[in-house]
């Protein structure tokens, strides 16, 4: 069974995308092709923060996460050749849709004081990357077994042409973007 938000997507994103900017081919009508949702752990925390923080964006995310490692030492950050630095995961599918899902869902509401997210953190090529402070947002995360507060960047990568096609994707997608 598909997830519920690319049946949004199909049934109701495409008609609208496609009204909006009159696309002649399906093709053209930009659609998320992959979140990655990145942590990075701090090379001077102690062994088990790797572990952790593993462990988090497992549950988080539903899939094991790649470990990232430096690719060359420097003295001034105590960073040697390819020590661990963090983890990440890429999701595509019906996983991204689901992610996606309860991101915005559940997820983005329970930050404290939210108002939405800035509309200005696209990079010119229709992907959008935002962090979030604190892993405990999720509510697959059980507080009790929190042993430190870990934040992640999480990437929404789409095949728009540009920005304001991707932001009104996301738009219709029921992302939370704040007003001007």
């Amino acid at each position: 069974m598909k997830a519920r938000l690319f049946e949004k997507y199909k049934n109701d994103v495409v008609p609208a995308l496609k009204a909006k900017h009159g696309y002649t081919n399906v093709h053209q009508i930009p659609m998320m092709m992959k979140i990655v949702v990145n942590m990075g752990i701090s090379a001077s925390l102690e062994k088990g923060a790797l572990e952790d923080a593993a462990k988090d964006l497992t549950i988080i995310t539903g899939r094991k996460p790649a470990v990232s490692k430096s690719r060359k030492a420097i003295a001034q950050f105590k960073l040697r050749e390819n020590q661990p630095i963090g983890c990440r995961v890429t999701l595509r599918g019906d996983a991204m849709y689901e992610f996606f899902d309860r991101l915005v869902a559940t997820a983005l509401p329970r930050i404290r004081d939210f108002r939405g997210m800035s509309p200005r953190k696209f990079d010119g090529r229709g992907n959008y990357t935002f962090g979030v402070g604190d892993q405990t947002i999720f509510p697959e995360i059980e507080l009790e077994k929190i042993k430190r507060q870990q934040g992640m960047d999480i990437t929404v990568v789409t095949n728009g042409k540009g920005d304001a096609q991707a932001l009104d994707l996301l738009k219709l997608m029921g992302f939370p973007f704040s007003e001007k």
